[in-house]
């Protein structure tokens, strides 16, 4: 149990401090995302900025919603004290990933790195609904560990975009990679780390014995 609360501990600090960062930087500081802009060259397709912007800000109020909304579920206190909390919270969690993931399609075709980059962000999109509707199924199923397990894999996406700009900076900043080569390689390196560290996590939790829920 130690080990979930200092996981949990630390996920619940990572979590806020980039809601924070996240909701300041995009409403606050750069509202016109300039300096995210400023690196977008070559772009096949018209971008019509106003348009983009108010997705952008839709993406980014529900990915802080999504974010939120599953680190409250994972929260073992809420859960004994209010099922009925946990379960609206997690259609909460669900609609906010649908709307996060349609705004990533609206967005992908103008990723920066061209058709490389929005393909892995559509297969990012993608893996991530997929994940999230196998955390739903498996808890229809009233399977509570399997179902935990998905939504570790699940919660995991919420962090994609701050792997992307770690890993970017990484190859940009620190081995002098163009910063468009460095973004594609953030996006594939998210991807790959997303789909490894949930199952390190699941792991170094244990694998409770299956059991199932009662309403």
């Amino acid at each position: 149990m130690k080990k979930r609360e200092k996981l949990y501990g630390l996920m619940a600090c990572v979590s806020i401090l980039f809601i924070l960062y996240a909701l300041v930087k995009n409403y606050m500081i750069d509202p016109g995302a300039e300096g995210f802009l400023s690196h977008k060259t070559g772009l096949k397709r018209e971008l019509n900025l106003p348009v983009w912007l108010n997705v952008m800000y839709v993406h980014v109020a529900f990915a802080c919603m999504a974010m939120a909304a599953g680190l409250v579920n994972f929260s073992h206190r809420i859960f004994e004290k209010s099922r009925r909390l946990h379960r609206i919270n997690g259609y909460v969690y669900i609609v906010s990933v649908l709307l996060v993931v349609l705004t990533s399609g609206y967005m992908a075709p103008y990723a920066t790195g061209g058709k490389i980059s929005s393909m892995g962000f559509n297969a990012l999109n993608m893996i991530w609904l997929f994940v999230t509707i196998t955390a739903l199924v498996q808890i229809k199923k009233k399977r509570i560990i399997r179902h935990r397990n998905w939504m570790i894999r699940s919660y995991a996406f919420c962090f994609t975009n701050m792997l992307i700009h770690l890993i970017a900076s990484l190859f940009h900043q620190g081995f002098g990679f163009v910063y468009a080569t460095s973004y594609t390689i953030g996006v594939y390196g998210s991807i790959a780390l997303l789909l490894v560290i949930p199952d390190i996590i699941i792991r170094t939790i244990g694998q409770n014995k299956e059991v199932t829920v009662t309403p």
